[in-house]
């Protein structure tokens, strides 16, 4: 049988090495955690080291908040051109903008407006105009007096064909258009001077002249026969003839530069 001594001696050792495998296995398990732990913390610090992407400042070397920069302004809209070159005829005689002169005879020649009126302002002969263009015709004096003291009065108006004639006889006076060639005989075109007696030339330098070169687009009126575009429009410059265009057309001819409705319709030429 086996002495009990020796039986001691193997527990003992069987507890030693129980004991030694205990430490080794606590003693990886503690290096496992050390590990993690490490990776843990590292990766925190990394991250608070890297770029923030929803603050608004960002550290700078020295420790301060250096400000992001804000972002660019989306560029402005493209502004998109409303205007209908096509919205009326420049052929019909009866349309607001037909274009007649030496060159572009009224169709039919002797062509009357079927909605001539009498105008109601100060005038030198019995003026009639087309119904809408007395209408801004009349707002326009009316304008001219309260916001300026100016007086305007009308020295001729519409005329018709037969009256054209007359005027026209020879052919001398080159600021009269041939029969059925007139901007008067559209019943939109007018002479206007002032309830002073200033009638054509004069009207040139007169504080009424430059009111009306001024203010006239605002009431769709159009000096008719610039100074510089005689060779555009067929006549001498007239300080005193006025044509009825509409406000659209008038306004959008003062923004865009252009000054006869020859150039501005591309009729030259």
């Amino acid at each position: 049988m086996p002495d009990s001594t020796d039986s001691d001696v193997r527990s003992e050792a069987v507890q030693r090495r129980r004991m030694t495998v205990a430490l080794v296995l606590s003693a990886a398990l503690l290096g496992v955690a050390a590990v993690v732990i490490g990776a843990v913390t590292g990766g925190d610090a990394e991250a608070g080291s890297s770029t923030p992407t929803d603050g608004a400042t960002t550290p700078s070397a020295t420790g301060t908040a250096t400000p992001r920069a804000a972002p660019a302004a989306p560029p402005a809209p493209a502004a998109v051109d409303t205007f209908d070159r096509n919205a009326h005829s420049l052929d019909d005689p009866a349309s607001i903008w037909v274009v007649v002169n030496r060159d572009r005879a009224l169709n039919p020649i002797d062509y009357v407006p079927d909605d001539l009126v009498d105008v109601p302002v100060a005038h030198t002969w019995d003026p009639q105009l087309r119904q809408e263009a007395s209408a801004a015709l009349v707002s326009m004096f009316e304008a001219a007096a309260n916001e300026a003291g100016l007086y305007l009065a009308s020295n001729s108006a519409y005329r018709s064909y037969d009256t054209q004639v007359g005027l026209y006889g020879d052919g001398s006076d080159p600021t009269t258009a041939p029969p059925g060639h007139s901007e008067h005989q559209t019943g939109l075109g007018i002479d206007i001077g002032t309830e002073g007696g200033c009638t054509f030339e004069c009207m040139e330098d007169s504080p009424e002249g430059q009111w009306l070169r001024d203010n006239a687009y605002r009431f769709g009126f159009l000096l008719r026969y610039p100074a510089d575009k005689v060779d555009v429009t067929g006549y001498p410059h007239e300080a005193w003839h006025y044509r009825y265009i509409g406000a659209e057309l008038a306004t959008r001819m003062r923004e865009t530069g252009y000054t006869t409705l020859e150039e501005f319709f591309e009729l030259t030429g």
